[in-house]
């Protein structure tokens, strides 16, 4: 008996979701590196062990690129100050990093990250899928907040691709 066809964009799909599940546990990480202190190889060691794709608490929680997800926890932990410095020069005054939750940091870490390292990646992709995992953790203000933070990075980062349209509530804030 032969197989039904599988639908014209169900191949990608695959790869996107676990893309997508891979940026959500760098920054569950990325949180669990800032609160804790313990080094990010204890941290992706202990995610790839015990959390991507497995059982966790009667949750069957999603398989993930491990590529892209541990050079995401070990790009963001090493260039930390780095980012921060990017992410803080975006900011307004009243909007310190330090005032930002820890969930809100480590969105903006992953997504700067990638921004500044990860140039195979289009920038308005980071966004967007940065947006996701903010949604996914937070409320409609600090998504906003995101958005405009992660678009004004890359503006600043990668102009070219971002074309000359600005859009979101940096503008507004």
């Amino acid at each position: 008996m032969s197989q039904p066809p599988k639908p014209a964009g169900q191949p990608a799909r695959q790869p996107t979701m676990q893309r997508r599940a891979a940026r959500l546990a760098a920054v569950q990480a990325l949180y669990q590196w800032e609160q804790s202190g313990t080094a990010a190889v204890a941290i992706i060691r202990e995610f790839t062990e015990h959390r991507i794709g497995k059982n966790v608490d009667g949750i069957d929680l999603p398989s993930a690129d491990l590529r892209l997800f541990g050079d995401l926890v070990n790009g963001a932990t090493k260039n930390a100050s780095e980012l921060d410095d990017m992410i803080s020069g975006v900011l307004t005054e009243d909007w310190t990093l330090e005032r930002l939750e820890s969930i809100l940091r480590a969105v903006l870490r992953g997504g700067a990250y990638e921004l500044a390292h990860r140039p195979d990646i289009p920038p308005k992709v980071v966004i967007s899928e940065y947006l996701a995992v903010a949604d996914a953790f937070l409320g409609e203000p600090e998504t906003r907040l995101a958005n405009g933070v992660l678009d004004q990075l890359a503006h600043a980062l990668r102009p070219s691709e971002m074309g000359d349209a600005r859009g979101g509530p940096a503008a507004s804030r």
